[in-house]
């Protein structure tokens, strides 16, 4: 019985005592591995391309001065989308609907930015600060709002990730609990809904991991 709307969301699943609901965030890795052992098939080829599109793409955003640091994004997108689509399926934990998992990857990515840019990068951070032909009497505010907006940013890519994901995990539950009740001409209706809102929530799970990669790519750019 659900005690809590969001029970869902922290099921106890234990054998021997032992929690496994943050087992599935290392599922998805049992995925990749297979294309290296078999001959290359459409999974593997359509795989390759979405990665070479992503390497050209933030290679573009980040230029010649991070030679090989498209990798980091690229290993962020896929598990991200991998986690996303394991708790699409029944009675999978899913572990980036929660900040500690989702806060935890951007604030390791924008500490690892900020240390980077402030000891490498120091004049250029400070520039950063104060955009170009801002008036004297504004600069302190100016640098007030950068400050705090680059402060934020950690928080705002865990949140968008993590609410995103618990929207629609929220609306497909609310559906399916109110099926008890309701007559069987309904049903057909309420099925074909939740068809539709899986598949909806089958394009979040890429478009959030895209976003989250993206912005990413953009924060790391700003500390060159």
């Amino acid at each position: 019985m659900m005690t809590n709307l969001f029970s869902i969301f922290d099921p106890m699943t234990n054998i021997f005592n032992l929690s496994l609901n943050w087992t599935s965030t290392i599922m998805g890795l049992m995925l990749i591995p297979f294309p290296y052992w078999f001959m290359p098939n459409r999974h593997f080829i359509l795989w390759n391309f979405i990665i070479n599109k992503l390497h050209n793409e933030f290679k573009t955003l980040l230029g010649n001065k991070m030679n090989g640091s498209t990798f980091i994004f690229i290993s962020l997108f896929s598990y991200i989308l991998f986690n996303n689509f394991l708790g699409l399926f029944p009675y999978i934990f899913t572990s980036t609907s929660h900040l500690t998992i989702s806060l935890t990857i951007s604030l390791t990515l924008w500490l690892s930015f900020m240390i980077f840019g402030w000891i490498n990068n120091t004049q250029h951070m400070f520039i950063h600060m104060i955009p170009q032909g801002t008036p004297n009497i504004l600069m302190p505010f100016m640098v007030l709002i950068e400050t705090i907006s680059n402060i934020i940013r950690p928080g705002t890519l865990a949140i968008r990730l993590t609410a995103n994901m618990i929207a629609g995990h929220l609306l497909l539950t609310l559906l399916s609990n109110s099926s008890n009740n309701m007559p069987n001409y309904l049903l057909i209706f309420l099925i074909l809904i939740q068809i539709l809102l899986l598949t909806l929530e089958s394009a979040v799970a890429v478009i959030q991991s895209y976003v989250i990669s993206i912005l990413s790519t953009l924060y790391s750019s700003e500390v060159n």
